[in-house]
């Protein structure tokens, strides 16, 4: 007990010690340039606390009265485990929420929220995560179960989105290489390589995931191998509707790689079965595995976490309808979109110099004057939407809390992250809906020939 309580308290010391130094390291030219990636750090610190105090913060909460009281029936370790879990993505998803609600309506980089709220004051904001997550330590049990069940529709709500842009993606990217293959042929024969390299993946894994999760000596394995077939049928099934006459906007590059993309889900989702399963023969050798592989393990399924929410929440040209008011240029329209989907959303730089400002320096042989410079600065679009971009990373907070916890779970392993049979079929779930809502972007345009889905 009292090597628990030692590690417990040196786990807590050590996050808090490392949350600040980050966040003091932080240099106001890294916020100004690359704000996003600054707020992903700091979402990705918040992942490791929670990941660091559910394995060893059990000594820390049996001292918190409100917590305890109802912990009788239940394996302690793990209980406690999923609370502190539970307490810090509820911190980070109010601190989030917050930041939200406070941005809403942001649409130029002069304005006061965009220098101040979004960008400036990283030690001040620093201090207010930290004061978000830990103020859930003080709420009653009652408050973080009602968080959690709105937690897993959060998480739904988060996989549901990451569906949509991938999505559309694949689409852009095949209709973007399709117009330039007009002109060139190498686009099409790049497309054409693609596609056999995602169909070849798919085939690939599958045979990877028949030999890993029925392993001999294992019985029938029925249900990994239900599962692995629907998955190949689900592919087969959307391929073929991708060529029928109905798609008008169907191809076979979309469908190789969301075929691609549901052989993963798949394989992900036989992954996470628990270790001592007979037929998880991959776990069988992952729990051989040493401790170091298996927290390499866990921060790479958290930085994919962090990744997704980066993306996600700079692609708001997809879920918002702002730039398309009725009276408003076209060319403007594009414009923005070419400015999300250019050199700052994908490297995640805010302040990115203005490209038809630089444009007009080439012309004219020298900069505007410094007020007038300012000026045009201050009415310089905002790249993405602030608002929806920590909305996200809101949702996010909640996704990794039911990962953390197998989706509820207190059966969840220890050391172990997105393991038990509710992460089984949340994986399934996510993709068949996958599968069918691609499906459904095909035969949607000629069911309902009068709408504009383009």
């Amino acid at each position: 007990m009292f090597m628990g309580g030692y590690l417990g308290n040196c786990a807590a010391q050590l996050a808090t010690w490392a949350a600040c130094t980050a966040c003091s390291c932080a240099s106001r030219e890294v916020l100004r340039h690359s704000a996003r990636v600054a707020w992903s750090v700091l979402f990705f610190l918040a992942m490791i606390v929670a990941w660091v105090l559910r394995d060893f913060a059990t000594p820390i909460l049996q001292k918190i009265p409100w917590i305890v009281k109802d912990a009788t029936h239940v394996d302690m370790d793990e209980w406690f485990g999923q609370q502190a879990v539970y307490r810090v993505s509820m911190g980070n998803f109010l601190f989030f929420a917050c930041m939200s609600l406070s941005l809403v309506g942001v649409k130029f980089r002069g304005e006061p929220r965009d220098r101040h709220l979004h960008h400036a004051h990283p030690l001040l904001k620093a201090g207010l995560w930290l004061l978000f997550t830990l103020l859930p330590f003080l709420f009653p049990n009652e408050v973080l179960n009602a968080y959690s069940w709105m937690a897993r529709f959060g998480s739904g709500v988060f996989l549901v989105i990451q569906m949509i842009i991938l999505l559309d993606f694949v689409q852009c990217w095949n209709d973007s290489w399709v117009a330039n293959g007009e002109d060139d042929n190498r686009w099409l024969y790049g497309l054409m390589g693609l596609t056999c390299v995602g169909y070849g993946g798919t085939l690939t894994l599958a045979g990877f995931m028949y030999y890993w999760f029925k392993p001999a000596g294992a019985g029938s394995c029925s249900l990994n191998i239900a599962l692995i077939t629907l998955t190949l049928l689900l592919v087969v099934g959307f391929s073929v509707l991708s060529l029928a006459p109905m798609a008008r906007g169907g191809s076979i590059f979309p469908s190789s790689m969301i075929a691609l993309y549901a052989a993963y889900l798949c394989f992900s989702a036989l992954q996470s079965e628990p270790r001592d399963y007979q037929c998880n023969g991959l776990g069988h050798r992952l729990t051989a595995a040493s401790g170091s592989t298996l927290a390499l393990g866990m921060v790479v399924t958290l930085a994919s976490v962090v990744y997704a929410a980066f993306r996600a929440g700079s692609n708001t040209a997809l879920f918002t309808l702002e730039g398309s008011e009725e009276g408003e240029p076209l060319a403007q329209r594009e414009a923005l979109l070419s400015a999300e989907e250019g050199g700052g959303t994908s490297a995640g730089l805010d302040g990115v110099p203005d490209v038809a400002e630089a444009t007009r320096e080439a012309v004219t042989g020298g900069p505007k004057p410094a007020s007038a410079s300012a000026s045009a600065s201050a009415l310089t679009p905002v790249t993405y939407n602030y608002s929806f971009f920590h909305l996200i990373f809101a949702l996010a907070s909640m996704y990794i809390a039911m990962l953390m916890t197998g989706w509820g779970s207190v059966a969840q392993e220890k050391d172990r992250i997105d393991v038990g049979w509710s992460s089984v079929w949340v994986k399934t779930a996510a993709q068949w809906a996958t599968g069918l809502l691609y499906m459904w972007t095909l035969v949607a345009p000629a069911l309902f020939p009068e709408r504009d889905f383009s």
